[in-house]
């Protein structure tokens, strides 16, 4: 188990209660405002997440977060097991899925209380609703007071490596979320010609992808970021003038620190994923019927976005300029 990730060193004393959400970065940002809303109900209690080990930074910024239990499995599915210690816990929270799979190893730990969509009595899964809104009503379900605009998380004390700079993020988890690299490095260019600074992101599996990007946009190697540590990628996040991505996690870490950012949706519509209606966000997609977000091509509804459209969304930020 990993130390705590917000409040006193020693919680041992407290009831607690364990959150399993063993997803991705844009999967635990939504669920901020739900883990708020728990930290809120049950402020006498070690709050344990459950999750992936390399979000423990973003856990303890939420303020949300005791303590980090590692818990993942291949493709985001459900971990088999849960390496709890110690007696069960007073409540166990299913924030990863709707089934019996993600219930079931929480049930096995016998807590004194679960709260599940699965569970008997628990709520109904509406299919077409926001993530954020979907974990905050199933708080209010079980009578948690929760917001779904409880979302900001504090700027982080690292220093930006590119303060000022407009970021770019080509990948995705999937190619069916991913706009071509030839359109970004013509939003590069245009970014370029107006006197910005243009720096690129992406995973440690996307250095390939972000060579051809530097590559076409003719960017300096100072200005690519491959694969840097979560603390490092959001102050980068944290100190830009503006995020350009598609529907993945950074956008997600760029709503939560406040900063101007374009989103490109294709397969799966903004309403289900995308920024809060705020003037410094803007989510471009072209109407059509839903895609497979997990497609091995890029979606047709993505392709329909042009570069000049993300400029002209990005002129229209605050305080970001394209001519």
């Amino acid at each position: 188990m990993s130390g705590p990730a917000n409040g006193p060193a020693d919680v041992s004393h407290r009831p607690r209660l364990l959150v399993l959400r063993a997803l991705g970065l844009g999967d635990l940002l939504a669920g901020v405002p739900a883990l708020r809303a728990l930290r809120r109900e049950f402020g006498g209690y070690e709050i344990v997440l459950a999750a992936p080990r390399e979000l423990e930074p973003l856990a303890r910024l939420s303020g949300a977060v005791d303590t980090l239990l590692h818990a993942a499995a291949p493709g985001r599915a459900v971990p088999e097991e849960i390496g709890w210690p110690g007696p069960p816990p007073r409540v166990a929270v299913d924030l990863h899925g709707r089934g019996p799979e993600s219930m079931r190893p929480l049930e096995r730990l016998a807590p004194h209380r679960l709260l599940a969509f699965a569970a008997p009595g628990g709520p109904p899964w509406y299919a077409e609703e926001h993530e954020r809104d979907r974990w905050c009503r199933f708080l209010r379900w079980y009578g948690v007071p929760a917001d779904p605009s409880d979302l900001r998380l504090p700027r982080p004390a690292a220093v930006s490596p590119a303060p000022g700079a407009v970021v770019l993020h080509p990948g995705a988890g999937s190619p069916a979320r991913c706009w071509p690299v030839e359109r970004y490095a013509a939003v590069a260019a245009g970014l370029r010609r107006a006197g910005r600074r243009v720096v690129v992101t992406g995973g440690p599996q996307e250095y390939d992808l972000l060579a051809r990007l530097a590559k076409l946009a003719a960017l300096p190697d100072a200005d690519v970021h491959g694969g840097p540590p979560l603390e490092r990628l959001a102050a980068l996040v944290a100190g830009a003038s503006a995020v350009v991505s598609g529907d993945t996690g950074i956008a997600h870490l760029a709503v939560a620190l406040g900063t101007p950012s374009v989103t490109l949706f294709g397969p799966v519509a903004p309403r289900l994923w995308g920024p809060p209606p705020l003037p410094r966000h803007r989510a471009l997609w072209h109407p059509g019927p839903p895609g497979d977000p997990h497609g091995h091509v890029p979606d047709p509804l993505l392709l329909r976005i042009r570069p000049e459209e993300v400029l002209a969304a990005l002129s229209r930020l605050p305080e970001v300029r394209t001519a």
